[in-house]
């Protein structure tokens, strides 16, 4: 079985970290982190993976901006977005701008596979 390509994008590392452990296992591969939206642009480019996680606020580029540019260049991309409690607004315009979904921080880890599950399909989750 292919193992799904995940691309992790949080300016905070142990949110990375979190979500690694979330995705380690037999159905994921990690292939790249970004730390801003600036470097998940370009590891976007350079990975194509087939998931992305995104973190909404972050320095240089916001991750609503990062999932534009990503999808202007693939618009099949399929970004899951993650937000903090009260950033309510900014969750509708990352859906509004193409966010296949998103998961509130702090996520338990079935609330991410429950997510990823339904974004991609059951059978990959």
């Amino acid at each position: 079985m292919t193992k799904t390509r995940v691309l992790i994008v949080d300016d905070a590392i142990f949110m990375r970290n979190m979500l690694k452990d979330i995705f380690d296992g037999d159905t994921f591969e990690i292939v790249g982190e970004a730390a801003n939206g600036v470097e998940a642009v370009e590891k976007y480019k350079e990975l194509r993976p087939d998931l992305t996680t995104m973190d909404i606020v972050m320095p240089f580029k916001s991750g609503i901006e990062a999932t534009k540019e990503i999808l202007a260049v693939q618009s099949d991309a399929v970004v899951i977005m993650c937000s903090a409690l009260g950033q309510e607004s900014l969750v509708m315009e990352a859906i509004e701008a193409g966010a296949a979904d998103f998961v509130v921080k702090p996520f338990k880890p079935e609330d991410v596979q429950r997510v990823v599950g339904k974004v991609l399909g059951s059978a990959k989750a």
